[in-house]
């Protein structure tokens, strides 16, 4: 099966061919990956937004919907992905959550942040 690594993290999981990145990230939450999905992984936002640092030519191209979404993204780049809408195939990947994607994850988890922030003060 193929692995993805979520390089921010140093986390990899394995998962089965047609995964989609955020399904991989959001199976991994447990230990400490955290990505971005506004919209529910429907494509209707870029806050899952990553790039694919190895592996990519095995996924699909982008439709031009993503890429469409992709426009609305902070430092997209050659690699970029919308982490919903990239589905993993049989090679692995290394995948670098964006800070955008980061935050918007905490934005959508305020429990999260606030259990961080209490427990910096104790």
């Amino acid at each position: 099966m193929p692995k993805i690594t979520f390089v921010n993290w140093g986390v990899t999981v394995e998962v089965e061919p047609g995964t989609t990145i955020l399904e991989a990230a959001q199976s991994a939450e447990d230990r400490g990956v955290t990505m971005g999905s506004v919209c529910g992984g429907v494509a209707a936002c870029s806050s899952c937004h990553c790039w694919v640092v190895k592996g990519g030519e095995s996924l699909d191209d982008p439709s031009e919907r993503e890429e469409d979404i992709l426009d609305k993204a902070f430092d997209v780049r050659p690699t970029s992905r919308l982490g919903c809408q990239a589905e993993v195939q049989d090679e692995d990947l290394e995948v670098v959550v964006t800070e955008e994607s980061i935050q918007a994850w905490h934005d959508e988890h305020p429990e999260a942040r606030l259990k961080t922030e209490a427990g910096d003060r104790g």
